[in-house]
């Protein structure tokens, strides 16, 4: 995985539970994939409301960046859930990809009855937008977000229709 710099951005499709951060944002979920942590929601639960905005803000991209961040979350799990964090192993990546849309997020689009995304509106997302669609296309994520993602991410271009 090649880490980018984005912004700490949340997103609109995660309004419902951004303020109170009771559930992982993409923006954090990205940076955790880039320092190669899994991190699990009943650990996120355990951390300080605090805990939870700085780990989305703090920076996550350069080498140095990427080895703090990932020692400031193992010893803030240790801290908070008194174990080790577990690793991530390897990722897959699929939102780099610039030569074609992924499958899995194709998929998703036709289960949802949403216009597939295109090569031309793919390039157009940036990192943490096609990370989240990738993400949001996996088993395990609230599939209700996906269409919510899709209309957020190419609305303002009318890409969708």
């Amino acid at each position: 995985m090649k880490p980018v710099a984005i912004a700490p951005i949340f997103f609109a499709f995660e309004s419902d539970f951004v303020e109170s951060l009771r559930c992982i944002p993409m923006v954090v979920r990205y940076k955790l994939d880039t320092c190669g942590i899994k991190l699990k929601l009943p650990e996120w639960v355990k951390l300080t409301i605090d805990d939870k905005a700085r780990l989305a803000t703090q920076p996550c991209y350069t080498p140095a960046e990427i080895a703090q961040y990932r020692l400031d979350l193992i010893n803030l799990i240790q801290t908070r859930c008194h174990h080790q964090v577990s690793d991530l192993g390897t990722v897959d990546a699929s939102w780099e990809c610039l030569g074609e849309v992924p499958n899995e997020v194709l998929q998703k689009a036709l289960e949802w009855e949403c216009s597939p995304v295109t090569i031309q509106q793919w390039l157009q997302l940036d990192v943490l937008q096609r990370f989240a669609l990738v993400k949001l296309s996996r088993s395990g994520h609230e599939g209700a977000n996906f269409p919510r993602a899709i209309r957020e991410f190419l609305k303002s271009e009318r890409m969708n229709e």
